[in-house]
């Protein structure tokens, strides 16, 4: 009997100190204000993306084609993943160019060291070709990424940020984003 007890408090012990453990490896990262809002594809998703953390009551500045001056002053970098053609048209971009600025700006980013949190808010109608080479591409940049579930039905948000070790959080609908945001940011 007393051996029995002896395992059971080895296991609780055990287990608390492994659950300790893993609630620190999977806390997500402090962001600071004031944040840039861009986009990556050119998508109305960046603009959506405004909206929500001006609901959070975060300070925050939209530049849609922000390039690596636009960092300065800024803290975080917030990239809205998701390609438009018709976006990427009215900006008089094509995929290479649009490719070369993100990748650009995310070079910049990394030697300010200023961290980067990528969304990608418009769910499944969202993905495609396109979409999905960037979320490969600039998804491991990201210190956290926040995608509205259904567009992670292929997992492939999960596989790119479970082989980078990337906090991933799938919300439910858009809005739900602006309480993750308030979460996230320090005041």
């Amino acid at each position: 009997m007393n051996i029995w007890r002896t395992q059971v408090i080895r296991l609780i012990i055990f287990g608390g100190i492994a659950a300790s453990l893993f609630a620190v490896q999977t806390a997500p990262p402090a962001f600071e204000l004031p944040l840039l809002i861009t986009s990556a594809g050119q998508s109305a998703d960046v603009s959506i993306a405004s909206m929500l953390a001006k609901k959070a009551e975060l300070t925050a500045t939209l530049s849609k084609l922000a390039t690596g001056k636009d960092l300065e002053n800024h803290k975080t970098l917030v990239l809205v993943l998701g390609a438009s053609m018709k976006g990427l048209g009215s900006a008089g971009l094509d995929v290479d160019k649009e490719y070369e600025r993100v990748r650009s700006l995310l070079a910049e980013a990394k030697k300010k060291n200023i961290p980067v949190l990528c969304l990608h808010l418009a769910g499944e109608q969202r993905r495609g070709e396109i979409t999905d080479k960037m979320l490969v591409e600039f998804l491991p940049s990201a210190k956290m990424v926040i995608v509205v579930k259904s567009g992670n039905k292929d997992g492939l948000f999960t596989k790119v940020c479970g082989e980078k070790n990337i906090p991933l959080v799938e919300i439910e609908k858009t809005i739900d984003a602006v309480e993750r945001l308030k979460s996230l940011f320090k005041k």
